[in-house]
């Protein structure tokens, strides 16, 4: 079937008696399912929206990515740089009725740090973390850390209770009791299938307009209906029904029939974009190689990757572009050269024989159910093909290769070479929080890289002082990664949403975040 024959009629997504229209709900159809409660435990997107909803931070990162107090009334550092002294400010208070205290945010940015790229430098630097006063926890230095408010304000530092917090980071929670603007109801939850949330009453805003993942975080709803709908086109013709209000994620080439669609609105809400990638596996033949990882370089067309997902609407995709997001200050041309030049498939071709190459298997998994990933990687298959690599193509739904990509077994016991993904855009916009560009071997992220120079320069960074210096490491952070390729960037992706257009004052943000939006 063509994409575009999506565009035919679809059937309902809901019966009338749950296609209801109250005033008071918003209903919305994630990205996917939520499996899992736990945004410690799990970097995957959806709990991360589930997160933002039910839990609140330290600080919270503004538009402009600057770190503006949100749990916190503020915070005192010493003259060296080595104490910091947090003040929590009143009124906060967990779902279950009981205060926000230091000692369970001392928990929580503990569990935080023992699995967040961020966090876990931070632990690293900390001589230790204790409780002054109800209101008052203090992080002592062993040497100054010029990242510790970005951290805690872009990296999922979410608060706790302490009795929750407790549970190592290596298990997942089993409730999801926070302090944030909603309430989650495990009742109404069915995993993967279906989420509800309350507006918790209880929450006091900040007095100041939301900005990001700052400001002030009005609940306007009293109440969130999540439901999921894996058919691109039942969700498009649920929208336009107004069976449903919000759908995260439409079909971009059924974006152009949804803007003609009467009382439905697509808009780009997401200043970051999301950068693509083609994960590469480092353990195993034919990418253990750096010399075939750099043979592909003279070739990838990332115009071409994006051509195949965004078709004429041009405006949707930025390429040439390089490891960290293009408009934000880590972005840099340095090295880019390598994939912004004229492409040259014969180059490549001549580098993957002189590289050694023998005719070994590349396994490469394709996302049936994910179609950004699913055209890509047809796009990878035939360049693949045309440069004389023996390619082994997988097609499987997402489930499938977010459980296969976790073997580190050769392709012939169940291994694979490859996938494309994408990157969430601030974790994209620095050497700290771009997980695809460890180079910490079997603690990397999935493909398992090893490059110590690439994890030098990234402690380089977190130690940086200034915008100025951590600039010109994140400048030396690309090169090295394109000389040794932990993966292929493919370009940045600005995905559309689509919603009911009487749903205003949706926040700017990289994924859904539910205050301030409101029916108007």
């Amino acid at each position: 079937m063509r994409r575009r024959d999506l565009l035919m009629a679809a059937p309902a997504l809901m019966t009338p008696a749950l296609a209801h229209a109250q005033a008071r709900a918003l209903r919305f159809i994630p990205n996917s399912g939520l499996s899992t409660l736990d945004p410690i435990w799990t970097t995957a997107l959806v709990t991360g929206i589930h997160a933002y909803m039910v839990f609140d931070t330290l600080y919270g990162l503004d538009d402009k990515g600057q770190a503006r107090p949100q749990m916190c009334a503020g915070h005192e550092v010493s003259s060296d740089g080595l104490t910091w002294t947090f003040t929590l400010r009143d009124g906060l208070t967990f779902h279950d009725g009981e205060r926000v205290l230091a000692k369970d945010c001392v928990m929580s940015v503990r569990r935080w740090g023992s699995r967040d790229s961020f966090g876990q430098p931070l632990m690293a630097a900390t001589h230790d973390i204790d409780v002054l006063d109800d209101r008052r926890f203090r992080i002592r230095l062993k040497r100054p850390f010029s990242q510790m408010l970005y951290g805690l304000a872009a990296r999922g530092c979410f608060i706790m209770p302490e009795r929750v917090a407790k549970t190592p980071g290596t298990e997942q929670i089993k409730e999801a009791i926070g302090s944030g603007p909603f309430r989650f109801l495990p009742d109404a939850w069915v995993s993967g299938v279906s989420a509800a949330y309350a507006r918790f009453d209880g929450y006091v805003p900040r007095q100041e307009p939301p900005d990001f993942l700052a400001g002030g975080k009005v609940a306007h709803f009293q109440r969130i209906e999540w439901v999921v709908q894996p058919d691109a086109a039942t969700a498009a013709a649920a929208l336009q029904k107004g069976e449903v209000d919000w759908l995260e994620v439409p079909l971009i080439d059924l974006c152009p029939m949804l803007r003609k669609s009467p009382g439905v609105t697509v808009a780009v809400n997401d200043p970051f974009g999301w950068p693509l990638v083609l994960a590469l596996n480092h353990l195993h033949p034919p990418f253990n190689n750096p010399k075939l990882r750099r043979a592909l370089l003279p070739a990838i067309d990332q115009a071409q990757f994006l051509a195949s997902v965004i078709g004429d609407q041009t405006e949707l995709g930025r390429s040439p572009s390089g490891y960290f997001v293009e408009s934000q200050p880590m972005a840099s041309k340095a090295g880019l050269e390598v994939l912004s030049g004229p492409r040259d498939e014969a180059l490549a071709k001549r580098l993957v024989r002189e590289s050694g190459y023998a005719g070994e298997k590349i396994v490469m998994l394709a996302a049936t159910d994910r179609l950004v990933y699913a055209q890509m990687m047809q796009v990878a298959r035939d360049l693949f093909v045309r440069l004389g690599l023996n390619v082994d193509f997988r097609p499987m739904d997402w489930g499938s290769i977010v459980a296969r990509r976790t073997s580190r077994e050769p392709v012939s016991q169940g291994g694979w070479s490859c996938f494309i993904t994408q990157i969430e855009g601030v974790a994209a916009s620095t050497p700290g929080g771009s997980f695809e560009l460890r180079g910490n071997g079997a603690k990397a992220w999935f493909g398992w890289p090893e490059d110590e120079e690439l994890e030098r320069l990234r402690t380089a960074w977190f130690d940086a002082p200034d915008l100025a210096s951590q600039k010109a490491v994140a400048a030396q952070v690309q090169v090295r990664a394109l000389e040794t390729v932990p993966c292929i960037p493919l370009g940045q992706l600005f995905q559309p949403t689509a919603f009911r257009s009487d749903i205003k004052d949706i926040v700017k943000a990289a994924f859904p975040l539910f205050w301030g939006v409101r029916r108007g």
